[in-house]
């Protein structure tokens, strides 16, 4: 039995550890503003922008799962404006992703710039590379979206770690179960739980974990302060997908893998993309940090109306701009400004039948 597998069983089973006979297993959705005080207020509830019992079962589930106190936020941007607020000041240097996420950059040209904050930039394969002395923050992404690159968390919390910076790694694409940023180094980890985690497309959320006292704690006091806190019914979607992550991460990986290998062979594929594929310039990295090659593929059909024709002739493909959801999704990436070719998709495998969604994604690569 692995580590993980262990800890997920705890997880999953860790809110009916406390049950009494005839309570139930599902935490309870509290949707309250107050609640009654002492006449010395103490204990963990005493305003609701500061503390929920619903939040407080699913953090405990993710605090198991990470291995790290966990503070949950309304979604994944909410989360990494906690940690950049809450670690930089102005005359701080952070270094981002080149090709991460584009929304953490264009939060870091907005709100960052402004306040005094340095922003520096790399390619994800060369932050292990990048000298790190003068830098707070590093920021990493691995595997990157759109374009699946991958960097060595090792080699760059070491480098960090030397350099007094402090390395917050964004684990959305891969979840707790696929990349454990914290055993490799990692001081911070951050997930949009909006994708895998939840996986059934229909709440917005985020985390944010850390074994460091001083880091999540700050973290916690920006939630308690700004007011960016989840409501109680998403906390409570989040829980409910959690329960079910292992079986639909572990077919999504399954059904990517095959789907990646049919890409590489078919010829209107101009290029693909996959951690798990050998042809993946990490592909080494990726077995000694990932479990497995996640379930996001990239590929590049000739053009965009290739890439039109394929996302709309897919029957068990779903056109939209998230990931990580239990249905087969994709998009092409470059409407939104990303660097990548015009017939670029980005392919977020669901956990559909594998056999009749290769067979569907074919008929539709021929048809395009």
């Amino acid at each position: 039995m692995s580590a993980i597998d262990e800890r997920f069983a705890r997880a999953l089973h860790h809110s009916s550890q406390s049950t009494s006979f005839g309570q139930a297993f599902a935490p309870p959705i509290v949707n309250t503003s107050v609640y009654r005080l002492a006449d010395d207020p103490s204990g963990p509830y005493q305003y609701a922008r500061w503390a929920n019992p619903t939040w407080t079962a699913l953090e405990d589930a993710l605090s198991i799962l990470e291995d790290a106190e966990t503070v949950t936020f309304p979604s994944g941007m909410a989360a990494i404006a906690s940690v950049l607020y809450s670690t930089l000041k102005s005359g701080d240097r952070i270094l981002l992703p080149s090709e991460g996420y584009y929304t953490v950059r264009v939060f870091a040209e907005k709100y960052l710039l402004p306040m005094g904050v340095v922003v520096d930039s790399c390619a994800t394969a060369e932050v292990a590379s990048h000298a790190l002395d003068g830098y707070k923050l590093v920021w990493v992404e691995t595997p990157s979206n759109p374009g699946l690159d991958l960097a060595d968390i090792g080699a760059v919390a070491r480098n960090a770690k030397a350099a007094g910076a402090i390395v917050a790694v964004d684990n959305t694409t891969m979840t707790p179960l696929g990349q454990r940023p914290l055993e490799l180094g990692a001081d911070v980890v951050v997930s949009a739980d909006t994708k895998a985690l939840n996986g059934h497309s229909d709440v917005l959320f985020g985390h944010v974990s850390s074994r460091n006292a001083s880091v999540i704690g700050a973290v916690r006091d920006w939630r308690k302060i700004a007011g960016a806190v989840p409501g109680p019914h998403e906390a409570w979607l989040v829980h409910r997908g959690l329960e079910t992550l292992e079986v639909r991460y572990s077919r999504m990986r399954f059904n990517a893998l095959v789907l990646a290998e049919l890409l590489e062979r078919h010829p209107t594929v101009v290029a693909v993309r996959y951690p798990g594929l050998a042809s993946h310039p990490a592909h080494r990295l990726s077995k000694t940090q990932m479990t497995g090659g996640g379930s996001l593929i990239a590929l590049t059909l000739a053009d965009r109306a290739a890439a039109e024709r394929f996302i709309q002739g897919c029957v068990l493909m779903r056109e939209s701009t998230s990931f990580g959801g239990v249905h087969t999704c994709a998009e092409r990436r470059a409407r939104w400004g990303d660097a990548v070719p015009d017939g670029f998709v980005r392919v977020s495998v669901g956990c559909e039948p594998s056999e009749v969604l290769v067979s569907e994604v074919e008929r539709a690569l021929n048809a395009a």
